[in-house]
């Protein structure tokens, strides 16, 4: 059928970039949200949305509860700088709502962040496995960004623009940091050897921006304190840790900023102290953990008049029972509804509601998706997605995978086992390998697709 079929270039999405903590305010001192909530909206379907509402200006309203600020965009990009948590709240976790609207208020949907966890201030005692939601670990997402003088209107973030390292004080960027080898624990070719983990001082790190894939040399990540930066020191970092990130090739330069530029600091060591380098306010970084969340969905020729939220989303649980020709696969998740149907690529799949967090449905056969395949000798993998009843598709980040399991022919097999040579016969020298039909015969397993 055609509606899964649509063209990925007509898709509407919606990403949400939030830190992963926020620090609680105290009195009349606002603590505003560092980096601030971000909202990038992209894809062709929303031109298209457009059109249909005869040009009407797009809008944006982001906020927190109904107080909270509300903030207009027409640039498919908005942030919210001024939200913050007071004393009086007493919550330990919370979640952001964005609030999406296009044209004259047409409601396009409501869509949820991650959990954030409030801290009252960054921790300065060393991180243990308890509080391990407070440590940075190896490919995470962080962000970074310089205060200078703790002067809110200074602040930068470590940015990527067209293809360069930029600090901007308007956009941040969300980059996976990831643990490498020592100098001593390189390759002879001096590779990046990647290692698991929570980041650790000392350690060997590289940053790769999440959305272009640009990637810093090795840095040695540092502890600073009081323009210094901490040579001797191995514990976990933690959230808004200060550092400094040190070129793995060149132990006296440094990450730094200079007005919107990134440039490399040359340092000085310490003459009191050889365990320490003195720095500048441009090499002084602030870490944070940050999450993305990603909504994506198609409404095809016809625009959908309802919203398309609650969003159903699929967890990483998902199961595989039977094989052969009967498999069903259960997926878990959120939001599911009687109204979603579970489609593999272009094949809809029977499917029975089971609750709003768990979804049922029968594995529809190989064959659906090639011809001759039952002497396929290779893999098939076809994305799965949710169709809404009114003809609003969402778009998943798994796929499901069809290995077929190959074994000789009958008649190879027969003289295999009698241990002599085949004598006889029209393809005697042949290998025909054929795809089995009893049960098991088709090993199914899932995959997480790159998004």
């Amino acid at each position: 059928m055609r509606e899964p079929g649509r063209e990925a270039h007509a898709d509407q999405s919606i990403m949400i970039l939030h830190a992963k903590v926020a620090q609680k305010s105290y009195g009349n001192e606002k603590r505003f949200f560092c980096p601030p909530p971000c909202v990038y909206i992209s894809g062709h379907g929303w031109r298209v949305m457009q059109d249909h509402l005869k040009g009407e200006e797009e809008k944006v309203v982001l906020e927190k509860s109904p107080s909270s600020p509300q903030l207009m965009c027409s640039q498919m990009f908005a942030c919210a700088k001024s939200l913050f948590i007071s004393d009086q709240d007493k919550r330990k976790h919370f979640r952001l709502l964005l609030r999406l609207f296009l044209g004259s208020r047409q409601e396009v949907g409501s869509f949820q962040s991650r959990m954030i966890k409030v801290i009252s201030k960054p921790s300065q005692k060393r991180q243990s496995m308890k509080n391990a939601d407070l440590c940075i670990s190896s490919c995470s997402r962080v962000a970074l960004f310089n205060r200078l003088r703790s002067q809110t209107v200074s602040t930068r973030y470590l940015s990527v623009d067209r293809g360069a390292f930029v600090a901007s004080a308007r956009q941040w960027t969300a980059f996976t940091i990831t643990l490498g080898k020592l100098e001593e624990q390189r390759t002879d070719q001096g590779d990046f050897v990647l290692s698991e983990g929570f980041i650790c001082y000392g350690c060997v790190v590289q940053l790769v921006c999440t959305d272009s894939g640009l990637t810093l040399p090795p840095l040695v990540i540092r502890k600073v304190n009081k323009q210094y930066a901490i040579l001797d020191v191995d514990e976990p970092v933690s959230q808004l840790h200060k550092c400094a990130f040190q070129f793995r090739d060149d132990p006296l330069t440094f990450l730094c900023l200079s007005n919107d530029a990134i440039i490399q600091y040359q340092a000085a060591s310490s003459t009191r102290d050889s365990s320490r380098v003195v720095l500048n306010d441009g090499s002084c970084w602030t870490i944070i953990g940050v999450e993305t969340v990603e909504f994506t969905f198609n409404q095809g020729i016809a625009c959908v008049q309802t919203p398309v939220t609650p969003f159903p989303t699929v967890c990483v649980s998902l199961q595989v029972n039977g094989g052969g020709h009967v498999a069903m696969l259960e997926i878990h998740g959120e939001n599911f509804s009687p109204h979603l149907k579970v489609w593999f690529g272009s094949s809809e799949a029977e499917t029975m509601f089971k609750s709003p967090k768990s979804l049922l449905c029968v594995v529809p056969d190989v064959s659906v998706f090639t011809d001759g395949w039952r002497c396929l000798r290779r893999v098939i993998t076809v994305p799965l997605s949710l169709l809404r009843l009114d003809g609003l598709l969402y778009r998943t980040s798994f796929s499901f995978t069809y290995t077929p399991e190959v074994q000789p022919s009958a008649s190879l097999r027969g003289a295999g086992g009698g241990g002599g040579k085949r004598e006889g016969g029209a393809g005697g020298g042949q290998e025909d390998d054929v795809l089995l039909e009893d049960v098991g015969s088709v090993m199914w397993s899932l995959s997480t697709a790159c998004v």
